[in-house]
């Protein structure tokens, strides 16, 4: 009997759960509402590390440019830099958490960060259908920095004193998504290592970004058992004051609400470690990590008392 060319489903085997449907559905007024704006994503930790959550990153963020939302990737790559170093018999010292740079390791963080990290997430992501392009901060003057207030002990890290964003909305307006190297100079022509958070955060206010999203190793602001699905500006100051955030997590809810301060409306902090949390965070109601807000929403609140 010749191969029919149809497609057959085995009798009693259910059609796709009606579950499946209604996470859709619940998809489509977020898709709406984001559709044109732009969201600035840091992408590093373990997510960058292994090879199924590296998919999924690429394949989340793909869809949301697929979607018409404008995304802008800043990267790490501080694994890569030190593997790197070791190899070429360089050695890596950090203060204070911040990588001591000197012209040698400047020129490994160009060649490893801007360069083999950089185009591994853009050919990432072009083998997931989407269409991304690497730069460098030092590209068409996107970044510019001068010497961190640190110098005398850190070397060549530098902080944010300028982002064009003249090259980012040429790529985000012709449908590309921009994978940003944070590498930053100065008038002088001196290259900087810059820290990635506050170069997605700086990126993020110079473009009025909608959201801007961290993509981490933590599950968001865990209070107690509780993982806080939304933190507003006067509880976030309350809790550090009775120290229950501390430690580490004080200058990342600090950075949030400078950047909230600054006109971005939402900052996402979501565990890179949870296949799609990018997408889940966005796109459901219930989402899985923290957002920051400057005030909880009249209707969230109707929503959280109901």
């Amino acid at each position: 009997m010749e191969q029919p060319c149809s497609e057959f489903r085995p009798a009693g085997k259910k059609a796709p759960s009606q579950a499946i449907g209604q996470v859709l559905i619940e998809a489509l007024p977020y898709i709406r509402k984001f559709e044109g704006k732009t969201f600035v994503i840091k992408y590093g930790g373990a997510a960058m590390k292994e090879e199924g959550l590296r998919n999924s990153f690429a394949q989340n963020v793909t869809l949301l440019r697929k979607v018409g939302i404008n995304v802008v990737i800043v990267h790490g790559g501080g694994d890569a830099i030190t593997k790197t170093s070791a190899r070429l018999g360089l050695e890596t010292t950090f203060v204070h958490g911040r990588r001591v740079t000197d012209r040698d390791t400047i020129e490994v963080i160009q060649m490893t960060l801007a360069g083999k990290v950089n185009q591994d997430i853009v050919r990432l992501i072009s083998d997931h259908g989407g269409k991304a392009v690497g730069v460098s901060g030092l590209d068409a003057d996107t970044i510019r920095a001068v010497p961190s207030p640190n110098a005398a002990q850190l070397g060549l890290v530098g902080v944010v004193t300028e982002i064009n964003t003249a090259y980012i909305d040429l790529l985000c307006n012709a449908g590309l998504i921009p994978v940003i190297a944070p590498m930053g100079f100065d008038g002088e022509g001196n290259i900087y290592n810059i820290n990635a958070d506050d170069a997605a955060s700086s990126i993020a206010l110079a473009l009025q970004a909608e959201k801007l999203i961290y993509v981490s190793d933590v599950e968001g602001i865990r209070v107690g058992d509780c993982i806080l699905k939304t933190l507003c500006k006067y509880d976030a100051a309350d809790f550090i004051e009775k120290g229950i955030i501390s430690g580490g997590m004080i200058p990342k809810v600090l950075s949030a609400y400078l950047t909230l301060d600054g006109g971005v409306r939402k900052v996402h902090l979501i565990d890179g470690q949870q296949t799609h949390s990018l997408l889940l965070e966005i796109f459901t109601d219930e989402g899985v990590g923290t957002q920051f807000v400057i005030e909880i929403e009249p209707l969230q609140k109707e929503k959280d008392k109901s």
